[in-house]
C-alpha cells in the first residue's frame, strides 16, 4: 500500500510540474481576473494544502479549518521559483511521512468532521490527487491566456 500512495503522489507531482512548465517566474503575478489566485498563489496553495492533507491526517483534533489565515498566507507568496520549491518541499515531507507511519496507522480513521470523517488516512491521497489536478487545470488556463501552450501533463513530449 505504500508503495500505491507514494506512486499516486509521484505521479499527482509529476503531471502538475509537467503541465505547468510553460508558466515561468515572468507569469509570477498573473492572474486571470482580480480577487483570484495568481500563478504563484495557484502553486502555493497546492503545496499548502498537500501539507494541511497530511498534517490533519495525524492530528488528534482533524484538518485545521481556519481558510483565511492560509489564503493570507498564500496570497504573500509573490514568486513561482518560491512557489515551486514550497510544493516540491511538501512532496519531500509527504514521501517522509508516508514511510514513518505503518501501513496500520494508514488504515486507521481520520477523525469525525468534515474532511473524510471516518475513513482511512490514505484517503488524503485522493485528496492531494483531485485538488492537485484542479489546479494545474487552472493554470493550464492561465497558461493560454498568456499565450502559451501547456505541455500534456501524462508524458514528456
Amino acid at each position: 500500500m505504500k508503495d500505491q500512495l507514494r506512486g499516486q503522489l509521484q505521479s499527482t507531482y509529476e503531471f502538475f510540474e509537467r503541465s505547468t512548465r510553460s508558466l515561468t517566474e515572468e507569469d509570477s503575478d498573473f492572474a486571470p481576473s482580480e480577487g483570484v489566485f495568481t500563478v504563484a498563489g495557484q502553486v502555493a496553495h497546492v503545496a499548502q494544502t498537500i501539507e494541511w492533507f497530511v498534517d490533519g491526517a495525524f492530528r488528534p483534533e482533524g484538518f485545521p479549518m481556519d481558510f483565511e489565515a492560509m489564503d493570507a498566507k498564500v496570497r504573500n507568496v509573490r514568486s513561482l521559483s518560491e512557489a515551486r520549491a514550497w510544493l516540491e518541499r511538501a512532496v519531500e515531507t509527504t514521501k517522509k511521512a508516508i514511510d514513518a507511519h505503518s501501513e496500520e496507522e494508514w488504515h486507521e480513521p481520520l477523525p469525525d468532521g468534515p474532511v473524510f470523517g471516518g475513513m482511512p488516512r490514505a484517503m488524503i491521497f485522493g485528496g492531494i490527487v483531485d485538488h492537485s489536478a484542479h489546479h494545474r487545470g487552472a493554470l493550464t488556463v492561465y497558461a493560454r491566456l498568456r499565450g502559451k501552450v501547456p505541455p500534456m501533463p501524462y508524458m514528456e513530449g
